[in-house]
């Protein structure tokens, strides 16, 4: 199952790689290299402070805070994926494959879309 789940993941970026026309846009480039370092900065930032601090700074905190990483940088499949390299190296982590997904994938996920139409909703 493993091993179909990473061919369909590389098949599906070398399909969404593929139909993109990046020649239009060329001019985002500097625009987003900056949005990215500094995305890449808060999120350092946040995972090495609030989020392993946070959560009590011992080894699933760590996990816990690669997850939190990879969710700032992307989706809980990133989040998902941090987590298991470092799991695959030092050991496992099952608190923390319990809360990054449910936290990420059902919290997070409906507090933003209640969120994000209330505020649709005021601002019309």
């Amino acid at each position: 199952m493993d091993t179909l789940g990473r061919i369909a993941l590389y098949l599906f970026i070398v399909m969404a790689l593929l139909t993109l026309r990046l020649w239009e846009l060329a001019h985002l480039a500097l625009p987003l290299i900056v949005i990215l370092a500094a995305q890449v900065a808060l999120c350092w930032l946040m995972c090495v402070t609030m989020s392993f601090w946070v959560m009590g700074r011992d080894y699933e905190s760590a996990i816990m805070a690669s997850g939190f990483c990879g969710y700032m940088l992307g989706i809980t499949a990133n989040a998902v994926a941090c987590m298991e390299e470092l799991v695959e190296k030092y050991g496992p982590a099952p608190e923390a494959f319990l809360v990054v997904p449910v936290v990420g994938a059902f919290l997070i996920d409906f507090t933003n879309s209640l969120i994000i139409t209330t505020l649709a909703n005021w601002l019309r």
